[in-house]
């Protein structure tokens, strides 16, 4: 085998000496996605292992960097083409395009990740108006020939040759309703011939051009429309959807055609390995007699179960068992399987580990396990937190009553509820005006992704578990209905007509259930996910068989917590909170924020202790404040018994503190309009007016409003010390931790630490109780972050203070920004990601990782940690991970995600353990 010498093709230049553009089917494997993408290795793959795969070869991915870095296909490659086809040719004894017994091919898109939909394809390469009649002569059936023929004009002038594929769709449908028939199978040899003349006069009439008659410009056409495709909308929002990288290219699959379309003998279909809706082991999948594989996946015919296909070819069916067993135990994985029967021939066109739900990859990751084919740390490697938090969203409540109108296929699980929206483009526009819908089709087509990702729910009344609908939204975690044909969709109409006449207008409430396949009419209730109750403990794992995917939970969580570095805060300020996160798995807070303990009746008594003119004011203020402090203090310790709790002193804008400005000016004219006493007011206003900042979050806030405001941190301090000392008194074992935030340099830091350390030897002369509260800060500015090494002469810890350590590395307000240019920047490709959703890695993770480092050359035993809202993010807990931090903090309900990804992060830094 010839080896690509340079995987980088030297500066992408076109013809590189040594560089292999193009790879024969028995020269790859399944270890080669990179470079032949997935389809194209896993073809290599089932070849190797002397699976019936029709011969081919694969034009790499680096062909389609070249053509898309520069406009032009490297120069090597049509020689390269020309000698792979002639040796094809030779294998299959015709050549493509002879008129006397032409060999046909596919040409088919393959990125290293799946895209299901989101690139292009074109069947039946090489036929034209003379090797049509060889065709038909050589198979023995012209209708066949005409089918095959119509098909090619059909894909080939949408995908290469831009045309618009609704009017071959009318032309179709025009041919159905003048024969009286309503399936395509059902027109004959003469009323295809017809349509193929018809589809002919549509692309000569929309592209400018015949349709070509030569079959190597049909194939050259189609090679240049799949690069093409990489960047086609559709592509580019998928992969900003499923945050694929976009300069990965794809590689393209050159197949000789087999043929499911030769009649009742002969079929095609998809099968899985396991079921992808829930995991159980058994036959899935769909099969259609007499068609081509775009006729299953497009779903619009709709199929019968596979396991029907043991009544219609049992020698088929057979095989096709034993392959399934095969590549199940070679990829130790669900796989997702496309086959063709020609004329009771088995083919394997494309086999690949096969997308599945949130619970079946839990199911199956354990399955796996039991059955020896994978070690717990490969386990943990198969689900993500994504799922996770997919399985803790709520259900529809069982003793709700309901309207049942309809039941398809459960395609992917989940409740969903919204308003029924019949185009991509009115679920997207009512989505962004903050209405919750679900998208109903007939089917789903590529085009319809921006619609698929803005609904809450998919349900269409054609296809199956196989469907564009079902495989796209199982990738996105949509819930999904597939199938239901007892609805009457009529899109153009914007209604659908369900079982017994009632008609369902667009704008009305229906819900869908993704685990049942059910369909009612208007909003369904939910209940909790058994997934939180398990967190919660009012579910245990192994009750009885109805818990099968919270025991997998279970023990998948089990595999991580006892792989995981990483220890698991939460970000709680108050004893409820503090419990729940306690059931979910915390271990510990990792941010309590005392500002939060301030709002409602309380919030009037921080305004006066900011606004006091003199010291007895203030004094006053906070002598009203402690004991209020010290109460919340103990009960939070009281929840959290054993467990360090880290206590954030006071940090808000000062403006969420203060009367608004604007309402208390109205109030002060109008007092003075009428003539009404208004002295209090007028001295509010100018103290407000005294205090007013333009950029409240840069302002006077955290640790500069401790150092302004006299006593106020002492007083938290204090209620700290003497909440901690009467725990202690109760037999309690309270771990605080101090936290001081907003830190810029590390004067402020040691002038509030004296302040603490004075505060707390005084509770402890009062008490006679020896405390050990640590002391620490938020790296939360840039400064901060490039000064570690100083700050923490005088810090026991850090915790990172990412949102806004984002905020000012960007230069964003996050409250603004989110609104006003995110939108675009995420479509321009600026973010693959929100940075508040994920840590920027490049920018702020750089301070993150120096900061680490610098502070504990200092302190070698420096406490770090992160309380921003990338402690749940799971991408962001394996950055965490390999900068060595010591925990993340979260919000409770994404304890057990970040619990997850910190397992799974452990085990892939050690690299997986499989069989």
């Amino acid at each position: 085998m010839s080896e690509n010498k340079d995987p980088q093709v030297a500066e992408r230049g076109q013809s590189v000496e040594g560089v292999k553009f193009v790879y024969d089917f028995t020269e790859g494997n399944k270890d080669l996605k990179d470079l032949l993408g997935g389809k194209g290795a896993n073809l290599a793959e089932m070849t190797n292992l002397g699976l019936p795969v029709p011969p081919g070869f694969t034009i790499t991915t680096e062909a389609c960097k070249v053509y898309l870095d520069s406009g032009e296909e490297p120069a090597a490659l049509r020689d390269e083409v020309s000698a792979h086809l002639d040796a094809l040719e030779e294998r299959m004894g015709k050549k493509l395009g002879q008129a006397d017994n032409p060999l046909l091919v596919s040409v088919r898109s393959g990125a290293k990740f799946s895209m299901p939909g989101m690139m292009d394809t074109v069947l039946n390469i090489g036929l034209s108006d003379k090797s049509v009649q060889g065709l038909a002569k050589q198979a023995g059936d012209e209708r066949f020939a005409w089918d095959s023929y119509r098909r090619l004009i059909q894909m080939f002038g949408k995908t290469v040759l831009g045309v618009d594929g609704d009017l071959f769709e009318e032309a179709l449908d025009k041919a159905k309703e003048t024969k009286k028939v309503t399936v395509d199978t059902e027109l004959d040899a003469a009323d295809l011939k017809k349509l193929v003349t018809k589809f002919k006069k549509i692309v000569k009439t929309e592209a400018g051009r015949d349709f070509p008659q030569d079959p190597r410009e049909q194939m050259d056409l189609a090679i240049k429309a799949v690069f093409d495709s990489w960047n086609g909308d559709r592509a580019k929002l998928y992969r900003r959807q499923e945050r694929i990288p976009h300069d990965l290219g794809t590689a393209v699959n050159i197949c000789s055609m087999v043929f499911g379309n030769l009649g009742p003998d002969s079929g095609t279909g998809v099968a899985f390995t396991r079921d992808p809706a829930s995991g159980h082991q058994g036959v899935y999948g769909d099969y259609l007699q007499n068609a081509q594989g775009e006729d299953v996946v497009a779903g619009i015919r709709n199929t019968v179960p596979l396991a029907e296909l043991e009544n219609i070819d049992k020698k088929s069916y057979d095989q096709l068992m034993q392959i399934m067993e095969t590549l199940e135990n070679h990829y130790k994985d669900l796989c997702d399987i496309e086959f063709t029967i020609e004329r009771g021939q088995l083919w394997m066109l494309q086999t690949r580990v096969g997308k599945r739900t949130a619970g079946a990859a839990f199911r199956i990751a354990t399955q796996l396990v039991d059955q020896g084919l994978i070690y717990e740390a490969e386990a943990l490697q198969r689900v993500n937190g994504a799922q996770l938090a997919q399985l803790m969203f709520p259900r529809f409540d069982d003793g709700a009553k309901v309207e049942q109108v309809a039941r398809g296929i459960a395609a992917s699980p989940g409740a969903a509820v919204g308003k029924a929206v019949f185009d991509s483009y009115t679920a997207v526009k009512w989505s962004r005006s903050g209405e919750k819908v679900i998208l109903v089709r007939r089917e789903t087509n590529p085009d319809d992704l921006d619609g698929m990702i803005a609904a809450e729910g998919i349900l269409t009344s054609r296809g199956g578990k196989t469907s564009h609908a079902a495989v796209v939204a199982r990738g996105m975690g949509k819930t999904c209905v597939c199938g239901a044909e007892e609805l009457e969709v009529d899109t153009k109409r914007r209604r659908m007509t369900v079982p017994g006449g009632h008609v369902v207008e667009e704008g009305d409430v229906i819900s869908i259930d993704g685990s049942t396949g059910k369909v009612y009419l208007g909003e369904v209730p939910v209940v909790p996910s058994p997934v939180v109750e398990y967190f919660e403990g009012r579910m245990h794992a192994g009750a009885d068989d109805a818990d099968e995917l919270v025991e997998a939970v279970h023990r998948i969580m089990a595999f991580a917590d006892r792989k995981r570095r990483l220890r698991v805060r939460a970000n709680a300020d108050n004893a409820e909170d503090a419990l729940r996160a306690r059931r979910f798995g915390a271990q510990g807070i990792g941010l309590c924020r005392t500002e939060h303990m301030f709002l409602g009746d309380r919030r009037e008594l921080v305004e006066r202790l900011i606004l006091a003119d003199t010291e007895d004011e203030r004094e006053e203020s906070l002598k009203q404040l402690l004991p209020l402090q010290k109460k919340d203090f103990v009960e939070l310790f009281e929840a959290m018994d054993g467990l360090p709790v880290t206590i954030r002193l006071l940090d808000p804008p000062l403006h969420e503190f203060l009367p608004d400005i604007t309402e208390l000016s109205v109030r002060v004219a109008l007092a003075e309009s009428r003539q009404e006493p208004h002295e209090n007011e007028l001295r509010l206003l100018q103290a407000v007016h005294r205090l007013h900042e333009q950029n409240p979050m840069l302002g006077l806030r955290g640790v500069r409003l401790g150092l302004v405001v006299p006593g106020l941190f002492t007083m938290q301090v204090r209620a700290i010390a003497e909440a901690a000392a009467e725990r202690k008194a109760a037999k309690g074992d309270p771990r605080a931790e101090i936290m001081i935030p907003l830190v810029g340099t590390v004067q402020e830091l040691e002038i509030v630490r004296e302040e603490a350390d004075q505060v707390i030897a005084e509770v402890q002369d009062a008490t006679g109780t020896h405390l050990k509260l640590a002391i620490g800060t938020m790296i939360e500015l840039p400064r901060a972050a490039l000064t570690a090494g100083q700050i923490a002469e005088a810090a026991e810890f850090f915790s990172f203070g990412t949102n806004d350590l984002t905020q000012t590395v960007w230069g964003f307000s996050r409250d603004d920004v989110e609104a006003s240019f995110f939108t675009a920047y995420l479509e321009k490709g600026i973010f693959g990601v929100s940075p508040f959703e994920t840590i920027d890695r490049d920018g702020v993770g750089s301070l993150v990782k120096a900061a680490a480092q610098a502070g504990r050359a200092t302190r070698p035993d420096l406490k770090l940690g992160v309380c921003g809202e990338h402690g749940g993010d799971p991408e962001s807990v394996h950055f965490f991970h390999e900068v060595g931090l010591d925990y993340v903090s979260c919000s409770p309900f994404r304890i057990p995600v970040a619990r997850l990804e910190a397992g799974r992060a452990a085990s892939q830094s050690e690299g997986s353990d499989h069989r």
